[in-house]
């Protein structure tokens, strides 16, 4: 294992306890697949299918054969099983929506930027158009250099040159 320490003239400070290492941004795709099974219809059809499959065991088998004996008021083992899966899928699903609002803010800079970029070329180009028009008012055209030939033949003809 390579040595970490940036400077060699400091004691490298032991570490106590287990070094855990993971990789977030596997842990995060993780996170949002199962958050995105957890909100889809095969996962509730699944889990309630579980649910009735264990109540009529632990209901109809001989009493040898239940693990999570019945009691009057509840199955014990059935809410310890369900509070846990709830205990873990509320924070799956906070750290995917926080994943999915990174990406989000991500994705509304980049629009805003490009916005920003659309209108900027949007008034170049409007300036340019317009720049044109005021040059293309300045140029004689076909119309108005015959009008002008016809006024100055017009004008020769009364004086009477030749």
């Amino acid at each position: 294992m390579p040595d970490s320490r940036v400077r060699l003239d400091q004691p490298r400070l032991e570490r106590r306890g287990p070094r855990f290492r993971f990789d977030a941004e596997a842990f995060g795709r993780l996170t949002e697949t199962i958050a995105r099974f957890l909100g889809t219809g095969r996962y509730l059809a699944l889990q309630t299918g579980v649910v009735v499959l264990w109540i009529i065991w632990n209901s109809a088998v001989p009493h040898g054969l239940r693990f999570d004996p019945w009691n009057p008021t509840k199955f014990i083992f059935l809410t310890l099983i369900l509070s846990l899966q709830a205990s873990y899928a509320a924070p799956l699903i906070l750290l995917a929506q926080n994943r999915q609002d990174d990406r989000d803010r991500v994705n509304l800079d980049a629009d805003r930027d490009e916005a920003r970029q659309s209108k900027a070329d949007l008034d170049y180009l409007a300036r340019e158009i317009a720049a044109i028009r005021m040059a293309l008012g300045e140029v004689a055209t076909r119309d108005f250099l015959r009008s002008e030939l016809q006024r100055a033949e017009a004008a020769r003809d009364d004086r009477g040159d030749d």
